[in-house]
């Protein structure tokens, strides 16, 4: 009994040294195994973030069909338009942007960065700044071809955007800014937001009977000549999504219109662009000879919007689009 007592005895010990290194050994193997999950987690995290920091280097294709290769993220960007410059603020890069024409007031960080010239750009005060990214605009390919083709000869890098005409044609260029710089996921952000809040305009517009649509005259300049809005350009387009009538529709472009064509189509609202610039827009509409019996003279509906909110093909053209809603339909589109 006694021998048989110290036999179990012995069992016990080494049965419990077993458990207690099987125990540490499986602890030890959890351990590594959560060590090297949160490693790979990580590594990931770390992969991720490389990946969302540093597209680059990146080749695309601007306006003009050119293939630009973007080396690294811009640093030090000059825009020659304000709606590109709006559009690089919009995507986070305004600490980037170090030149803009004297024509960029919005936002109000734009006021205070160097100034590279108004219609004619500087090109010696642009080269100064050494800019890895020249934001040019399609137009400027032709208007200022002699002065962009310095900038190239220097080593700057020129990304022509389009003209836009249209709302996609505004998607485009915030897109191409985006893959330009890096902003990509923001670019994206920025158009969905955009292309909802059009759908919510169209909704509200939808209620509108066809019997009550209004015709409207957009008067984008007075001075030498009236000019307007016609097909195949964004301020048309947004009077279809408010539902609304384009009494120039039957013109292409920005046009000239003459007086007696805008008396005869009689609008029902006139709308101008200009009051941010010129006092007292509305009040001169109102009181131009022989429109008298023009339907929204004699109901003095002639409201000024702004400008900058309407005619800049950037992020806030969706603002325009509501600016212009409220002044058409301001009971239909009070709430917006």
């Amino acid at each position: 009994m006694k021998k048989w007592l110290q036999l179990s005895f012995t069992l016990l010990i080494a049965i419990s040294l077993m458990v207690a290194c099987s125990s540490q050994e499986e602890t030890e193997n959890a351990d590594n195994l959560d060590q090297a999950e949160s490693q790979n987690e990580a590594g990931a995290e770390q992969e991720e973030s490389a990946e969302e920091e540093a597209p680059f280097p990146v080749t695309v294709t601007d306006a003009l069909d050119n293939e630009i290769m973007i080396e690294a993220k811009p640093e030090r960007i000059v825009s020659l338009i304000p709606s590109n410059t709006e559009i690089a603020f919009a995507l986070g890069m305004g600490e980037e942007v170090v030149g803009v024409t004297e024509f960029d007031n919005y936002p109000e960080e734009a006021l205070e960065k160097e100034k590279i010239g108004g219609i004619e750009i500087n090109l010696e005060k642009i080269i100064s700044l050494q800019p890895d990214l020249v934001l040019a605009h399609e137009s400027t390919a032709v208007s200022s071809k002699e002065s962009l083709d310095q900038l190239k000869e220097a080593g700057l890098t020129v990304l022509f955007v389009n003209d836009a005409t249209s709302f996609e044609d505004v998607y485009r260029s915030i897109e191409l800014i985006g893959e330009a710089t890096g902003t990509s996921d923001k670019a994206a952000e920025i158009v969905t937001s955009m292309k909802e809040e059009i759908e919510k305009v169209k909704d509200i517009a939808a209620s509108i009977p066809e019997t009550d649509r209004k015709k409207v005259f957009i008067e984008v300049g007075a001075e030498p000549e009236i000019y307007t809005t016609g097909t195949n350009t964004f301020m048309h387009e947004m009077l279809e999504v408010i539902s609304a009538v384009n009494i120039a529709g039957d013109l292409e472009g920005w046009q000239p219109i003459t007086e007696e064509a805008i008396v005869e189509k009689n609008p029902d609202v006139i709308i101008t662009t200009y009051g941010y610039y010129t006092p007292n827009a509305a009040e001169q509409v109102l009181a131009r000879e022989g429109w008298s019996q023009v339907t929204a003279i004699q109901s003095k509906q002639v409201i000024d919007v702004h400008s900058d909110l309407v005619a800049r093909s950037g992020p806030r053209l969706i603002e325009g689009v509501k600016e212009l809603a409220k002044a058409v339909y301001p009971d239909v589109f009070k709430d917006i």
